[in-house]
């Protein structure tokens, strides 16, 4: 397949074909964790303290109450969560940026821990979405009931024991600096005869079900008794996800409103404009954004970035790799300034935790992370920080931003956000001309 009709490449190991572009999204997990081998900072003016570092296995408030097996505890509400403040009449609206990671899981490369510490350097707030599985030992797979598959199967890896202890180690204290816990179910199907998008709403339920026993038993599951609850009930802070390979999303909707989930960060092919609803739940999807060096754009995922640079080859040319590395970075910021120039749309970037092509998309990443943390007006959130935001919003103004189309800049933001119209001046006329 030409590189012109792979331009927005979304599932590792699968690959739909959407009219004349070839889509491929989140990777099949290979090299993710597990596979086989604030001051300053504020939502609409309201300032958003970031917690000092937790230590790992840092214990929960003596007054938690502990949850069934004694896994996770209620603690209250989530600290250093920012306030929501419907824009004001005229205002231009914050320029929100999410970054998320798929599997979310701590191995040997410890990226979890080592992009909590950039949260805490850049005043941001990211979500997480942990795999279910990566906090069941391999000794148990077969707890696991797949839909349409054998017990214990997946097409990603199980996390060694001492790689599930590192990820409970992280999990917990990144709840408290105030980052979301979403899922990325568990095994990562996607096969287009059995995986995700055949799943039915009730098989995704099974699987829901499952990613969140998972992770409310674990201490049942690993033995682990030295370590802390997690401070979260995490059947109330679940509130969305991201599908495996960005596939069957539309049979997930119906299960997931049912939940009382509130957003879907699945869909592969979205555009850089405000969010709107899909089923009930908000729309966040991944977005295409300008590819330096090529005419069509490409998704903000690293494996997107992966298939269009290296055909999908994690192991791809070392003599390429700086300018692959550069060529990311280039296209992350590309896609943060069209937005935060112009209609000010929120802005998805969506990776994994991996080492790809020697690790350039991390370098990448964090680049473009830093650079933009340091924009005036900028405010990294987690998706459900967005969610509390736009719900707080007058409606009638997110439907009129949701007019503004990619790269299209206001002339004047009243026209959007309220507030006294813009003067408008008439075209002047053509002097009068005497006849002969």
């Amino acid at each position: 397949m030409g590189s012109l009709s792979r331009r927005n490449v979304l599932a590792g190991g699968a690959v739909a074909a959407v009219g004349a572009m070839g889509i491929t999204g989140c990777a099949d997990g290979g090299n993710q964790a597990g596979a086989p081998s604030g001051d300053g900072h504020t939502v609409a003016g309201k300032p958003v303290h970031s917690a000092p570092p937790g230590a790992a296995g840092s214990p929960v408030a003596a007054s938690a109450r502990l949850i069934g097996d004694g896994s996770t505890s209620d603690s209250g509400a989530q600290p250093h969560q920012p306030v929501p403040e419907r824009l004001e009449p005229g205002q231009r609206p914050p320029q929100f940026v999410v970054f998320s990671w798929d599997g979310a899981g701590e191995d040997s490369k410890k990226l979890f821990s080592h992009f909590r510490q950039v949260a805490q350097e850049t005043k941001a707030t990211m979500t997480f979405f942990l795999s279910g599985i990566y906090l069941l030992p391999e000794s148990k797979q077969d707890l696991y009931l797949p839909p349409g598959h054998k017990p214990g199967a997946s097409d990603i890896g199980y996390l060694k024991d001492e790689h599930i202890r590192a990820t409970l180690q992280q999990v917990g204290p990144a709840w408290l600096e105030g980052h979301e816990i979403g899922t990325h179910f568990n095994g990562h199907f996607c096969s287009p005869s059995s995986g995700v998008g055949t799943w039915s709403p009730s098989q995704w339920r099974s699987e829901i079900e499952q990613a969140v026993g998972f992770v409310t038993k674990w201490r049942t599951h690993t033995g682990f008794h030295d370590l802390p609850a997690l401070p979260f009930d995490y059947s109330k802070e679940l509130i969305g996800s991201r599908t495996p390979c960005l596939l069957g999303r539309d049979n997930l909707l119906p299960t997931a409103k049912a939940l009382g989930w509130q957003y879907d960060a699945s869909s592969p092919g979205g555009n850089q404009v405000w969010p709107g609803k899909r089923g009930g739940l908000w729309e966040f999807p991944l977005q295409s954004i300008p590819f330096p060096g090529h005419s069509f754009q490409v998704l903000s995922m690293d494996y997107n970035m992966l298939a269009n640079q290296s055909n999908a080859n994690i192991n791809g040319d070392p003599a390429q790799r700086p300018y692959w590395q550069h060529q990311s970075y280039a296209s992350y910021m590309a896609g943060f300034n069209r937005t935060y120039t112009t209609n000010r749309a929120p802005y998805f970037i969506g990776n994994h935790f991996e080492s790809w092509n020697g690790g350039i998309y991390m370098k990448s990443v964090e680049q473009a992370l830093r650079e933009i943390a340091v924009q005036p007006d900028v405010r990294l959130v987690s998706f459900r920080q967005l969610v509390q935001w736009l719900e707080a919003q007058d409606p009638a103004v997110l439907a009129k931003l949701r007019t503004l189309d990619v790269g299209q800049k206001p002339a004047d933001w009243r026209d959007y956000t309220g507030g006294k119209p813009a003067a408008r001046t008439a075209p002047a006329k053509a002097p009068a001309t005497a006849s002969a």
